[in-house]
């Protein structure tokens, strides 16, 4: 029977506290053939399996079966409902040899999440390892597949077999944005004292781009935007990662400085082939103070407003993050009087082309860019100019913006 230190949900936990997590939850025991969800269903709890085995499973029509994988001892099944904008279940799971499972209901698992907050990464790791093998699998079955069929039947039967597996794979790709969805925050913090506004146009299914805006506490917001170099499901999980990984360690650190110089070293130890980075703006607001206290990594220069003009912010070296080990973080404040405007934007903004190949550019980007608007109709003003700018052409690159106006 596996335990839970064995886990690798539970593996990065200390000994004592997987011992605490073990006294309170209690196991349940499931002959072969259980249902233990439908697809559709709402998901209310997380089954983690010490042993046996649990089938996951689409639903056809006609009350057919598609088998999707299994989960065995150290997995754990469940999870979608809990990351899914709308709480239902994506697949179904039948108990496939008698398992023993321990259990988590949706308050357990915050709770659980809240109290051990690196669980948070753990499972993100797990899910976007899932996400990638899914990815790699759906080539392999389209590369063999092609070959039988080539063989068989001919270029039309070889035609149709490779439809499938695109609508298959359109499907995965739905699904991973949908998850990417509910990363960005669903409602943007309100204070008496500033107002933010926020806006992404991914260039494909899933983003290598993000934002985040959260209190950190009654007195500080943080904000952050950032851009994964590449493009695709591999940017998009690095994005899933760092995205995480900021989230967790700003709660550990006083300044956005020290809270990306942490997720520089965590992303250089998570990295196994190397070549992936991601630039990023990190920001913390004190109102108070009308203080915004700006941590740089590689990322685009931000631009703000003052006396009702927007200029660029002059700024230092900064380095990407998960690429050098003493990464350069250019670090600096800006005071903001009322009125005053901050927009945080990716390359996107500035790098989108016209049919004739010309760049939108900073100075476009500051020319669109009003100080007399809410901070939402900023962002969606920007989107508009670059969009009638491309007109034609296609959008090479994800677009994302976020702006701090004081009051």
């Amino acid at each position: 029977m596996t335990q839970i230190e064995h886990v690798p949900l539970f593996a990065a936990l200390p000994a004592e506290q997987a011992a605490a997590i073990i006294a309170s939850l209690q196991p349940h025991e499931y002959p072969a053939g259980t249902l233990l969800f439908n697809e559709g269903d709402i998901g209310d709890r997380l089954y983690i399996v010490l042993s046996g085995e649990i089938a996951i499973f689409k639903q056809l029509d006609a009350g057919e079966e598609r088998p999707l994988g299994a989960r065995g001892a150290g997995d754990f099944v469940g999870e979608m409902s809990f990351l899914s904008v709308d709480g239902r279940r994506t697949a179904g799971a039948r108990v496939a040899d008698a398992a023993r499972t321990l259990e988590l209901t949706r308050h357990d698992f915050e709770a659980l999440l809240q109290e051990h907050p690196r669980l948070a990464y753990e499972m993100l790791r797990i899910v976007s390892d899932r996400l990638r093998d899914a990815n790699n699998t759906s080539i392999r079955d389209l590369r063999a597949k092609n070959q039988e069929l080539a063989q068989a039947y001919g270029e039309l039967q070889a035609a149709q077999a490779q439809l499938v597996e695109r609508e298959r794979f359109a499907h995965e790709m739905q699904l991973a944005r949908e998850i990417q969805q509910t990363m960005h925050p669903t409602r943007l913090p309100q204070h008496s004292a500033y107002e933010v506004g926020a806006r992404i146009v991914p260039a494909r299914e899933v983003a290598g781009d993000f934002y985040d805006v959260f209190a950190l506490d009654a007195d500080r917001l943080a904000v952050v935007i950032g851009d994964v170099c590449g493009k695709g499901v591999p940017s998009a999980l690095y994005m899933a990662q760092a995205r995480g990984l900021i989230r967790v360690a700003a709660q550990y650190h006083d300044t956005p400085e020290s809270t990306l110089r942490s997720v520089n070293q965590y992303l250089l130890e998570l990295s196994e082939s190397g070549g992936v980075f991601v630039t990023v703006i990190m920001g913390v607001f004190q109102p108070a103070m009308r203080e915004l206290r700006i941590a740089r990594a590689g990322h685009e220069r931000p631009i703000r407003s003052s006396v009702g003009c927007f200029t660029p912010v002059a700024s230092g070296v900064g380095h990407p993050l998960g690429l050098l080990p003493e990464a350069a973080i250019d670090s600096y404040s800006l005071t903001l009087a009322s009125g005053d405007a901050v927009l945080l934007f990716t390359d996107g903004v500035t790098e989108a082309t016209n049919a004739a190949g010309a760049f939108f550019e900073t100075e476009r980007l500051l020319a669109a860019a009003r100080a007399d608007v809410p901070a939402q109709d900023l962002c969606d003003l920007v989107v508009d100019a670059v969009a009638a700018f491309r007109d034609s052409a296609p959008q090479a690159d994800d677009i994302t913006l976020v702006a701090l106006r004081a009051a």
